[in-house]
């Protein structure tokens, strides 16, 4: 409920910080790890031990900048006692180095949570049988202007949410993960999947998905470009479009969310995406119930690294008993996994024909 003048600095924008960090091992030296998980630890002033990656020159670059230790083998980065073991790995990869975790581990695992849902499938399994307590990282929920724009809608700014728009025209810099290349599943899979997970917590599960998604005549990836409704009946509206070949200069680019609900708005810009991986700054205004104007909300930090740590937070504070909350664990990134699955099939599926004419 809503309770007098609408107050922008009222809104959550942060996670509770554990009281005792546990130390984190991270398995994966890519440019994830280096771009975001390390500045996040290292702002929120989590202790990291180690790192690990079969490559193990690029581990140590990275560890010498950090100043973590290194590890010859998944094995003992693994022997790490009371860690948080942070999978910045390839999807592939995940349910190896989760075998080799102890039983009871706490792990956070990076998106998507495999490469399809058969191995999301697998990887459930493989947590359920070790009890692990893990979770994805499906950071985006963590970002400060995320949690104020859910804190919002919980109390009441926008009225009942009706429609949910994303839109996405611009030049991702898809060279930075040479993994992905030949990789069969890539735009829903590794970015669109951040904003139907998103689309999950706010507005639930949907009934099904319509979508499409395909590739680019300059691309060597197999697709960057997606457009997809999602079926929330006959009073939610929810449609995404994403263009990430729209490479003619910075005027005309997007990368925003348009959320209106039945007695207010609200506006976001994903300011990382416009210029990856330095960003721009993020941007969150409301027109709240029984207002006259947009309201600007200032925000105190953004999707990288911040909601790195807000994620990490809540993984620490589930282990040690602070949180009861364990948000996307692996069984509800399962769904969103599920959800990705149902893109793809709708992609592959032919469209409804249109009649000829007689």
């Amino acid at each position: 409920m809503t309770d007098g003048a609408f107050d922008p600095d009222s809104l959550s924008q942060s996670w509770a910080k554990p009281s005792k960090p546990r130390p984190i091992v991270i398995f994966g030296a890519g440019s994830i790890a280096g771009d975001a998980h390390f500045p996040a630890y290292g702002k929120a002033g989590f202790p990291v031990a180690g790192l690990f990656d079969p490559d193990h020159s690029k581990a140590e670059r990275l560890a010498r900048k950090w100043g973590v230790a290194t590890y010859r083998s998944v094995g003992e980065a693994a022997a790490i006692k009371d860690a948080v073991f942070d999978l910045a790995t390839p999807p592939a990869h995940h349910a190896g180095v989760l075998r080799a975790l102890p039983d009871g581990a706490v792990a956070l695992i990076q998106k998507p949570m495999g490469s399809d849902l058969s191995e999301a499938t697998e990887i459930l399994e493989i947590c359920r049988s070790k009890k692990l307590k893990a979770a994805v990282n499906f950071q985006l929920r963590f970002a400060p202007m995320m949690l104020a724009l859910k804190d919002a809608i919980a109390k009441g700014w926008l009225g009942d949410v009706v429609d949910f728009d994303a839109w996405l025209a611009l030049a991702t810099p898809w060279q930075l993960w040479e993994f992905l290349v030949k990789a069969p599943r890539v735009e829903i899979a590794m970015h669109s999947i951040h904003y139907l997970d998103l689309i999950r917590q706010l507005l639930g599960d949907p009934r099904g998905v319509h979508a499409k998604t395909l590739g680019h005549p300059g691309r060597k990836v197999a697709q960057t470009r997606t457009s997809a409704i999602l079926d929330y009946g006959d009073t939610v509206r929810c449609a995404l479009s994403i263009n990430h070949d729209h490479k003619f200069g910075r005027k005309h680019q997007a990368c925003e969310f348009r959320i209106c609900g039945t007695e207010g708005a609200a506006y976001l810009k994903l300011g990382l995406n416009l210029d990856y991986p330095r960003g721009e700054p993020d941007i969150l205004e409301i027109y709240p119930k029984g207002g006259s104007d947009w309201v600007a909300v200032p925000l105190i930090g953004e999707w990288f690294p911040d909601a790195f740590v807000g994620r990490m937070a809540n993984v620490q504070r589930y282990a040690s008993g602070e949180d009861t909350e364990f948000v996307s664990s692996v069984e509800d990134g399962w769904n969103t996994m599920a959800l990705v699955e149902a893109a793809y099939q709708s992609s592959a599926a032919p469209a409804t024909p249109i009649a000829a004419r007689p």
